[in-house]
């Protein structure tokens, strides 16, 4: 075996193997085959239309080589410690055919061969004791269904404990193994014998469905509903289910209220909404260290100094955010959001310290080009601490502020607000600002819709769009799209529906007006002020089809970094996809690629005014960012944006996905699409209800608010 490639963080391997036919290409995760070794590998032949003929492996069995020869180079790869090609050379000519034996079963007489003693023997017999636990290990987990990459990283989870954890306990590698989820685990759980109505099954099961929750968007479910749900997935009696939810509650991994309902959490969310409730009404009751005194007068003297009038509900959302403990604004675009936060600023002026932050670095860069006062993500606000993996703000350390503005309030998740909340110290006021008919967040909860509907917090509801915006079909589109009713356009305007029938001419279209038509009629840059955004990831009109077309038509040039099936080229407009706090870049961060080292598979990302350095292990947050979901777009805010819309894409055609979409365009929106697709999107009003409970724990002990 020859080595012709190998990831520096993966145990992906090109490899040349000897075969009977010949010299054969294998790919896949091998990194447990070593060189000199024999090997039975299954898997299926391919034409790679770059490489040729490729054997795309999913399982191998390392076997012992068989001859002298293969004993001897097997030996002299330096696999086996202490062992070099002269001393391999010595063992195999006193041993011959009975090499691997003796070392196996006999390592004592390896002191027969000259050059090997004491110490070297240990070496030898520890090494080839390890080397043998891991190929058994491999061995043992790919005859009972896992991939050889898999086998990979659960040997390097366990070691030379794996056969033994994965007979006893299976369901941890769920948990303890990336790359492995419940239903991995579940498979490999069968194969060892666990009973398919066991409780260790149960338990597992009934924490992985609550995890699908989560990630659907629910802070709980209620029990019967976990109970159906656990049965239809995992096919187990009611009364074992029902048992292990008692059992789990008893181990305080899940919590159960009592309740209509009877809420079942995971800990980790009870805990954050709990929280959350809990500062939210210590907040609200802590009395108001009132800095502005007449605060009348000082929103006239604002609007007279900038020379604007504010808005009745403006001037009530101002007067509020000076009065309140915590409050809410919420509305649509172009009713004032933004003026109403930089007249706070304005009329508090030097008094009192205002902190300005948002859930991503896209909405605190926006914020901080309306205001003129430097804003912050969440996460960098709260000073997140990559050794302990702590936020360094916290109770015992707060933030630093009189007041706290958090923008694009839709997006914050309960598990986020939690942390943010121990950060805000008790003398603190919270002004709370978003659009409600947003979608709701990645993460679980629906926080800006819990504080509105708790009735404990006061609520400013803009909803007169101002002069300004009027003239724009974008934010009139976005209101009757709102209000259920199928968007207007017209010659010369900044709203254009374009009607396709097939995905194909969607596509077809989508490139043409990116590469030439808005470029040539806006005046705009095609990869920095053009977006395009659509419903779903998967499929011809996704984000991972588009992208690999609009990058062939708006970048085909330049030094690439392949990494898989992704190819990232000098020039690229990437997007970061999960947070990472060693760098200090967030989920949603849209960039450029500066620098592409091919040799060392290294990126150079410049997002804003910061360039970072993307290695190996990092790639894997990045993709292209030509075409994103309109999910990812939220906080963003683009010149252009181009909205593929299409049947395909029906499970997801909802009102407030359209509204986001088009509410993320500053100069235009076109959408390109059947008709039948939108009409069947502004229907859809049928908001998917999240379980939470934040608005009925901030109404414990709290009397109702006014709004407006």
């Amino acid at each position: 075996m020859r080595i012709l490639y190998a990831k520096e963080d993966s145990s992906f391997q090109v490899v040349s193997i000897s075969a009977p036919e010949g010299p054969v290409v294998a790919v896949g995760d091998l990194a447990g085959l070593k060189v000199g070794e024999r090997a039975r590998l299954r898997g299926r032949r391919v034409v790679d239309r770059r490489f040729g003929p490729q054997l795309k492996v999913r399982t191998f069995v390392p076997l012992p080589p068989s001859t002298r020869d293969g004993i001897e180079r097997y030996l002299a790869s330096r696999e086996v410690k202490g062992i070099g090609p002269v001393i391999a050379k010595r063992i195999v000519e006193h041993f011959g055919d009975k090499t691997l034996e003796v070392i196996d079963k006999s390592p004592e007489r390896l002191f027969e061969v000259p050059g090997i003693g004491k110490r070297k023997k240990k070496q030898i017999a520890e090494s080839w004791a390890g080397d043998r636990d891991q190929r058994e290990s491999l061995v043992f987990l790919q005859a009972h269904g896992l991939t050889a990459g898999l086998a990979q990283r659960v040997w390097k989870q366990y070691g030379p404990n794996t056969p033994r954890i994965v007979r006893e306990s299976p369901y941890r590698l769920a948990v303890e193994v990336s790359g492995i989820g419940f239903r991995t685990a579940d498979e490999l759980a069968g194969e060892v014998g666990i009973p398919r109505d066991g409780p260790e099954r149960a338990r597992a099961g009934l924490l992985f469905v609550l995890g699908e929750l989560q990630d659907a968007g629910h802070v709980y479910s209620p029990r019967t509903a976990l109970i159906s749900k656990a049965e239809q997935v995992l096919g187990i009696s009611t009364a074992i289910l029902e048992s292990a939810v008692e059992s789990l509650s008893d181990e305080g991994r899940l919590v159960v209220e009592v309740g209509d309902d009877e809420p079942v959490y995971l800990r980790s969310l009870f805990d954050a909404e709990q929280h959350s409730a809990t500062r939210l009404r210590r907040l609200i009751r802590h009395a108001v260290d009132k800095k502005v005194s007449d605060t009348e007068r000082a929103i006239a003297g604002f609007e007279q100094t900038k020379k604007i009038q504010l808005a009745e509900n403006q001037r009530r959302a101002v007067a509020m955010a000076l009065e309140a403990k915590v409050m809410v604004i919420t509305g649509g675009p172009g009713t004032g959001k933004t003026t109403i936060i930089r007249a706070i600023l304005g009329v508090i002026g030097d008094k009192e310290r205002v902190v300005l932050a948002a859930p991503t670095g896209r909405a605190a860069k926006r914020m901080n080009e309306a205001t003129g006062q430097e804003a912050k993500t969440i996460h960098r606000l709260l000073e997140f601490d990559p050794i302990s993996r702590l936020f360094r703000k916290n109770a015992s350390d707060p933030i630093e502020a009189d007041v706290l503005i958090v923008d694009e309030t839709s997006m914050v998740d309960v598990t986020l607000l939690s942390y943010l909340l121990d950060a805000v110290p008790d003398d603190a006021r919270l002004v709370f600002v978003g659009d409600s008919d947003q979608l709701p967040s990645v993460g679980p909860g629906t926080v800006l819709r819990d504080l509105i509907s708790s009735e404990v917090i006061p609520v400013v509801r803009l909803n007169e769009v101002f002069r300004q915006a009027e003239t724009s079909l974008i934010v009139a589109n976005a209101h009757r799209v709102n209000r259920g009713q199928f968007p207007e356009s017209r010659e010369g305007g900044d709203f254009f529906f374009l009607e396709r029938d097939s995905s194909e001419d969607i596509i077809k279209t989508l490139e043409l007006l990116v590469g030439t038509r808005i470029p040539r009629a806006f005046g705009l840059d095609p990869i920095e002020d053009i977006q395009v955004l659509t419903p779903m990831n998967r499929g011809l009109l996704g984000t991972q089809s588009l992208n690999v077309r609009l990058q062939a038509l708006l970048n085909p040039i330049g030094p690439v970094l392949e990494r898989g099936e992704r190819v990232y080229r000098l020039g690229d407009k990437v997007m970061q996809i999960r947070n990472n706090y060693d760098l200090e870049v967030w989920n949603g961060d849209v960039g450029r690629v500066v620098g592409v080292d091919g040799e060392k598979k290294k990126l150079s990302v410049r997002f804003d005014d910061r360039r970072l350095e993307y290695e190996a292990n990092t790639l894997d947050e990045l993709v292209p960012a030509y075409a994103c979901s309109i999910h990812k777009s939220q906080g963003s805010e683009f010149p252009a944006a181009v909205i593929p819309l299409h049947g395909q894409h029906y499970m997801l055609l909802k009102r407030n996905l359209i509204y986001t979409a088009i509410t993320r365009a500053k100069r235009l929106v076109v959408i390109v699409g059947t008709r039948a697709a939108l009409e069947q999107a502004i229907r859809s009003n049928d908001v998917a209800r999240r379980w939470s409970k934040l608005w009925a724990r901030l109404r414990q002990g709290l009397e109702p608010k006014g709004g407006g």
